[in-house]
């Protein structure tokens, strides 16, 4: 278990792959109205919290949008200029062992554009991310493009025109890094309604998509780039779907014990490419009386391991609840068990 230094809500987390430490950034509201905001590493062995790497009292917020490439952490501040005005800068904790600050990411955004806390891929073991950029100014035109967090550098700024399936909703999105896609889980969102995957070609700037299986929104996506394979969870059905991204097909499996009832579906979806598992995360559990529970898939669809004793519903998180993994280990970290959202849970698989 990893509590946050100050006893305060926790946005975002995420652990790195290739070493020992973790990042999180929590906030909490202090008696004279000002935000006690600050980010922290710790040690995923332990649970201890290594170091704080920074620590404001104002109106200021972070959230941690991920560890990428090598051992690369991202953290966004949010500074509260005046009221509803907030300037955004993201900062780089280049390598995360390091326990601090050493440099900028300056994305090829306005001020109209937000990356949300699910905005970027995560992408580990290779050296981009692929990102989502939310069109905050009311034309709805998302944008996306690839990144090296670690070199400040950007591929094409490529927008996405399809408002309807992905520009109400912040899509998950994932990195195929062999074919150097950025693959997007989007939809009409309405009752029934089949999703959409989006195939951005992150090199040449373009954009294509195709519908999907299941109904209603995409909550979760995961991509294995070796085997061009997609896994989704939708939220009307409590489906998890698997995709071959080349042939745009795909076939989907019913959460055990959950009859598709809506209550029931999946979140978070997390691919561990050393094993060859997808890892889907399950609010509300329908393989235990109570709580939350992470199942784990082989490429084929198959209930490889059911995970019960989680708590981790999204009702108070204002970052969606997120499964970190680290493969070599077999383990990994998930929000939870305290409703606050004050601390991460870990696990082995």
């Amino acid at each position: 278990m990893v509590h946050s230094k100050f006893g305060g809500q926790i946005f975002g987390f995420d652990i790195d792959q290739n070493g020992t430490e973790g990042v999180l950034s929590e906030a909490k509201t202090l008696s004279n109205g000002n935000v006690l905001a600050a980010v922290e590493t710790f040690d995923q062995n332990t649970g201890n919290i290594l170091q704080v790497v920074v620590k404001t009292q104002t109106q200021d917020d972070f959230v941690t949008l991920g560890v990428v490439g090598t051992s690369v952490g991202l953290i966004e501040r949010e500074h509260v200029v005046s009221f509803l005005h907030v300037r955004r800068t993201f900062h780089v904790l280049n390598p995360l062992s390091g326990n601090k600050f050493t440099g900028v990411w300056t994305p090829p955004i306005g001020a109209k554009h937000i990356i949300e806390p699910g905005g970027v891929s995560r992408s580990q073991g290779v050296p981009n991310v692929a990102v989502f950029a939310s069109d905050n100014s009311g034309r709805f035109t998302p944008l996306v493009f690839s990144s090296s967090v670690a070199a400040n550098t950007f591929g094409p700024v490529v927008k996405i025109t399809d408002s309807g399936n992905f520009g109400s909703v912040p899509p998950p999105i994932a990195l195929d890094s062999t074919t150097n896609q950025a693959v997007l889980g989007g939809g009409p969102g309405c009752f029934g309604c089949l999703p959409v995957i989006g195939l951005v070609d992150l090199v040449q700037g373009t954009f294509t998509e195709f519908t999907g299986i299941g109904f209603g929104f995409i909550n979760g996506l995961a991509v294995d780039s070796a085997d061009g394979i997609a896994c989704t969870t939708t939220e009307d059905d409590a489906n998890v779907e698997f995709y071959d991204l080349a042939n745009q097909t795909g076939f989907s499996v019913v959460l055990p014990g959950s009859n598709e009832q809506q209550f029931f579906s999946g979140a978070d979806v997390e691919f561990d490419s050393v094993h060859k598992l997808f890892l889907v995360a399950q609010p509300n559990s329908s393989s235990a009386a109570s709580g939350s529970t992470i199942y784990v898939y082989d490429m084929d669809g198959n209930l490889k391991e059911t995970l019960n004793g989680f708590s981790f519903s999204n009702t108070f998180n204002v970052v969606p609840a997120h499964i970190a993994l680290n493969p070599k280990n077999r383990s990994g970290f998930v929000d939870g068990p305290d409703a606050g959202v004050t601390a991460i849970q870990s696990f082995t698989y």
